[in-house]
């Protein structure tokens, strides 16, 4: 079971998200895909980003998924306030015909991590 430390931190499961975003037409995936790939860069740099995962679903072309992994919650609220974060925020709108957050709060007696595998 998490262990919380503030109302939304999670100090053993980190803080964790999922985004859908479904875009308007080919060209506009094409253009989406070009500005993860510039934005991804200072994503890498980020200390407090664990895991920064981006999907495309099966038989799906115009949707990409992204499953975000936190230290806490204050790494993602660094995360959000990077310029490259917030230029990607701004310049996504034009490429989108829907987008869909989740957060996830994790199921720890459920889930597979390294430290829980039986050697």
């Amino acid at each position: 079971m998490p262990t919380r430390c503030g109302e939304d931190d999670f100090v053993a499961s980190g803080y964790a998200l999922m985004v859908r975003f479904t875009l308007r037409d080919t060209p506009a995936a094409l253009q989406f895909d070009s500005l993860v790939a510039r934005t991804i860069e200072g994503v890498r740099t980020e200390a407090g980003t664990l895991v920064y995962a981006v999907h495309t679903p099966v038989d799906e072309p115009l949707v990409r998924v992204f499953y975000e992994l936190y230290a806490n919650r204050a790494a993602f609220e660094v995360h959000e306030e990077q310029p490259h974060t917030q230029h990607f925020l701004v310049a996504r709108e034009e490429l989108l015909s829907h987008v869909e957050v989740t957060f996830l709060d994790e199921l720890r007696s459920l889930s597979k991590r390294p430290e829980t595998e039986q050697s």
